[in-house]
């Protein structure tokens, strides 16, 4: 059982809680990712306001993935872990591209900050700003309003999306994990169904 509805006289839970049922039977598995446009830090510290999931994906897709918010814990280590792993990806022609809900000032400032002084230092990948946390939400990622959870997406070269993992504010995620699933995409392109 994945969940269980408790009775409460007070019919606004009642809702709220079939609208987080609701969440819950959704995915984006299967769908084609939401497309976005908004502003982006690139990996040269350019500043774009058109930053665009369509225009952006690799030779064989993307991976998309978000963190709650710059400068806190847990997504240094998570952040700085993906982008030593930019070069394995884009060889396997996917192009690595990170949202949080902060604007692209932060993103910049938090870039620019070296690791010993709680920044990330200088990532080779865009870090789009959700400031208006459409992207989150379309996503399914965006909790209480708020931030987004630690989603990771692999979207295909047909922007359809072929893999997602959300974890919960507090855990962070092993991004070799994401690599497997590139490798696990391709051999199902080039080679057809495996089971």
């Amino acid at each position: 059982v994945l969940f269980t509805l408790e009775y409460h006289s007070d019919i606004d839970i009642f809702y709220q809680q079939i609208i987080f049922i609701k969440g819950l039977l959704t995915m984006l598995v299967t769908k084609k990712a939401p497309n976005f446009k908004a502003p982006a830090v690139l990996a040269d510290n350019q500043i774009v306001n058109d930053f665009e999931l369509s225009r952006n994906l690799g030779r064989n897709g993307a991976i998309v993935f978000f963190w709650p918010k710059d400068f806190t814990f847990v997504c240094p280590s998570e952040i700085i872990a993906m982008d030593k792993r930019v070069v394995a990806f884009n060889e396997k022609g996917f192009n690595v591209i990170g949202v949080s809900i902060d604007s692209d000032v932060v993103h910049f400032a938090w870039k620019n900050t070296p690791v010993n002084q709680g920044g990330i230092g200088n990532v080779q990948f865009p870090m789009v700003s959700d400031i208006t946390k459409q992207i989150s939400r379309d996503y399914e990622v965006l909790i209480d309003e708020a931030v987004a959870l630690r989603g990771s997406f692999v979207i295909d070269k047909n922007q359809i999306v072929r893999h997602a993992v959300i974890n919960d504010l507090p855990l962070g995620r092993n991004m070799d994990e994401m690599i497997r699933m590139c490798d696990a995409l391709l051999f199902f392109e080039e080679h057809g169904e495996v089971c």
